[in-house]
């Protein structure tokens, strides 16, 4: 069995679930470089915890987590199989603590994407939560210890927004502030040239880090991305641009 990529995707507003865009276009495009997956390990900057948590429910129910969207939205039904097992081999894994948690299931962080990506939802999908007591260190390093889940044909899928700020979205912009391009460049030039050390440190980028990332959840899983990568994978970037001003779709996939 080849070795499974890994994905981080920026998912935007829950809107474009249910549209045809450039966004949602290139989201199937991802899908089709990625062999057909075992199972998934999404990570979302939707779901936070004291700690991290997993998920081992067999059939994980659909989160709608998102206020004030048409009601077409809410309807979006979603149910891809759990994985209890293998969320068991992943829980261990991991050298730290980790948790059973069955009290979230698929946000809109992840069936929003998947949704289109995989819409027959015949992959087991199974959740893992971004601790909010961690740094990014905390996630590169977990992430690195969930290699061994590319060899067994599992897709390390990640999902949030290099770039999330709500207090200044704009939304009859159709690109990004120039301190949100700023800072999506960064990532993605880092990213480029595998200077890791220099995304987790991104707050040394100054005020364009602040701007973009004023809470980390939505740039947290771009970590357990780049902790799982290998030195030789081959770096694919999607939707490179940043939209209604202060959000970044771009997205990142590496394979071998």
């Amino acid at each position: 069995m080849n070795k499974m990529p890994v994905v981080f995707v920026g998912h935007g507003s829950p809107m474009n679930a249910i549209e045809d865009n450039q966004f949602t276009r290139n989201w199937v495009e991802i899908s089709k470089q990625i062999p057909k997956p075992e199972a998934i390990l999404a990570i979302s900057g939707h779901w936070v915890t004291d700690g991290t948590r997993i998920n081992d429910d067999p059939h994980p129910e659909i989160v709608h987590d998102m206020y004030g969207f048409p009601r077409e939205l809410y309807e979006v039904d979603y149910r891809p199989k759990g994985a209890p097992e293998l969320a068991h081999f992943t829980k261990d894994l991991i050298l730290g603590n980790v948790q059973t948690d069955n009290s979230w299931g698929i946000d809109h962080g992840i069936w929003s994407i998947l949704k289109i990506m995989y819409p027959e939802a015949d992959i087991p999908v199974y959740h893992m939560s971004v601790s909010r007591n961690e740094n990014p260190d905390y996630h590169f390093n977990l992430g690195n210890e969930l290699k061994p889940l590319r060899d067994k044909g599992i897709l390390i899928f990640a999902s949030g927004n290099v770039v999330h700020n709500l207090a200044h979205i704009k939304w009859d912009m159709k690109g990004g502030y120039d301190w949100a391009v700023e800072f999506d460049d960064f990532i993605k030039e880092t990213i480029s040239e595998k200077k890791y050390r220099s995304v987790i440190d991104y707050r040394l980028a100054g005020v364009s880090a602040k701007l973009s990332v004023p809470t980390s959840e939505h740039l947290d899983p771009l970590f357990y991305i780049l902790g799982a990568a290998d030195e030789h994978d081959q770096l694919s970037i999607y939707n490179d641009s940043c939209t209604v001003g202060s959000l970044s779709m771009t997205s990142y996939l590496l394979k071998e």
